[in-house]
């Protein structure tokens, strides 16, 4: 085989070295778009991220740039993701803000935990249903973005209550990367210890249900930058969960509730 190579390359008079010249040259320009970002984070986008069809169905993986490039959002390319909501014993939420290292909406204000399963057997198990997979998968970044440590927040802690799906390009600078997701739902009330990691968290605060109203309407002013996941799911979804913490399960249901194509209000 190695022999034909060499063959059909003299016969077609390029050098060996020419055409790995050539490959080169295209691997630098398909990882172009990520020059100048934090090293840290641009390694994070070789994690194999779990490729779905509308209906969640696992039809494949790629990398987690891959899945973020509007180019591929744009020809339908959709990924698994997670949002954790972590309550303390008092039912305020712990929220995070995004480093302003991160590639996707950095120095924004989101719910307590936002990332993605990846595609290994551990975090693409469903365990009938009941997303254990996903849930492995929020201990891991609970874990490396907020210092969580799992023997405090177990799988069984993390209550699993629906999915959404929804569609955003990213800010500042849209064009490039963007977000198409069925996100996981998982919410836990726990008092736990945290470690921010500095390099994926800016700052994180517990709020209540009026601090975070005025946090929204705020950043209809640009005064303050929220996640588009984040806010979709709050206008949603999230009050009725925070008012009945106690009884959470009652609002679990299968639906993929779909978000896609609505701007913020």
């Amino acid at each position: 085989m190695l022999l034909l190579r060499k063959n059909w390359l003299l016969g077609n008079k390029i050098t060996w070295s020419t055409l790995k010249k050539a490959l080169c040259t295209s691997s630098s320009m398909a990882d172009s778009v990520l020059n100048g970002y934090d090293d840290t984070q641009v390694s994070l986008m070789k994690e194999e991220c779990i490729l779905i069809d509308r209906d969640d169905k696992v039809t494949g993986s790629a990398l987690k740039k891959t899945c973020h490039l509007m180019q591929n959002i744009n020809k339908g390319m959709l990924h698994r993701a997670f949002s954790v909501f972590l309550f303390n014993s008092e039912g305020r939420l712990l929220l995070q803000q995004r480093s302003q290292a991160k590639i996707t909406f950095p120095g924004h204000f989101t719910n307590t935990c936002c990332s993605h399963p990846l595609h290994t057997p551990a975090e693409l198990e469903d365990d009938g249903g009941e997303a254990i997979g996903v849930k492995r998968a929020a201990q891991r970044k609970l874990q490396h973005e907020l210092g969580i440590d799992p023997q405090q927040l177990s799988t069984d802690d993390l209550k699993f209550v629906t999915r959404v799906h929804y569609l955003a390009e990213n800010a500042p600078n849209p064009g490039v990367w963007g977000e198409h997701e069925i996100d996981y739902i998982l919410i836990a009330q726990k008092d736990v210890d945290i470690a921010r990691n500095p390099n994926e968290v800016e700052s994180c605060m517990y709020v209540d249900p009026e601090q975070l109203q005025q946090m929204i309407e705020k950043s209809k002013t640009g005064d303050i930058l929220i996640t588009p996941w984040f806010r979709l799911i709050f206008n949603k979804l999230l009050l009725k969960w925070w008012h009945s913490l106690g009884d959470i399960e009652r609002h679990r249901d299968s639906t993929i509730h779909r978000f896609c194509g609505e701007g913020p209000t």
